[in-house]
């Protein structure tokens, strides 16, 4: 898979305490639309997918992940690999957190299941959207976001999931308003 970008906070001890934690997100493009995780209490949003377990594949955690923070079930043989996002930086409670954000286009099932998030998920009041790539940007470089702001962690991966959006823009997996052209490869 195709490394997209690095982030590196250079914030951390490089001889401290070192806590490895790979993850896995979808990329469900419908109508011009990506399906986006919306948390309403801090107004952010996020790319569906998460933590991968020990025991799972990255296609077994895109599955899992997705169907539980949207209630999208990802349809296995539309599954194809985008790009990782390699990242680190300094780790609560470890010196140093590294973890590599795996990315797959993919399509699901139109109907939606009900979702099983986990506390600070619940919490924050996950929900699944339907955005265009411009709304989730915006959204995410100028709300107010709260107590979240303040955590290096939480800036990093807004960042991490903007310049995403901005690669799937800039490699034209998505219409231009008028709807006559294309921009490049959005559905082969």
């Amino acid at each position: 898979m195709r490394l997209l970008f690095e982030i590196d906070t250079k914030d951390y001890n490089p001889n401290g305490t070192v806590a490895v934690r790979p993850s896995v997100r979808g990329i469900i493009i419908r109508d011009n639309r990506l399906a986006m995780i919306h948390s309403l209490k801090y107004d952010y949003y996020k790319f569906p997918g998460g933590g991968m377990e020990k025991t799972e594949t990255q296609l077994q955690t895109l599955i899992r992940e997705v169907a539980e923070e949207s209630g999208l079930q990802v349809i296995p043989s539309s599954v194809r690999a985008y790009g990782y996002v390699h990242r680190i930086q300094k780790g609560i409670p470890e010196d140093v957190f590294i973890q590599d954000n795996y990315y797959y286009l993919c399509e699901s099932e139109e109907t939606v299941g009900k979702q099983s998030l986990d506390d600070y998920e619940d919490d924050e009041l996950f929900t699944l959207e339907w955005v265009t790539p411009e709304t989730a940007l915006n959204t995410n470089i100028s709300s107010d976001h709260g107590e979240k702001q303040r955590y290096p962690q939480f800036g990093t991966m807004l960042d991490r999931e903007c310049r995403v959006i901005e690669n799937l823009l800039r490699e034209g997996y998505f219409r231009q308003q008028d709807g006559e052209e294309t921009y490049g490869n959005e559905k082969e």
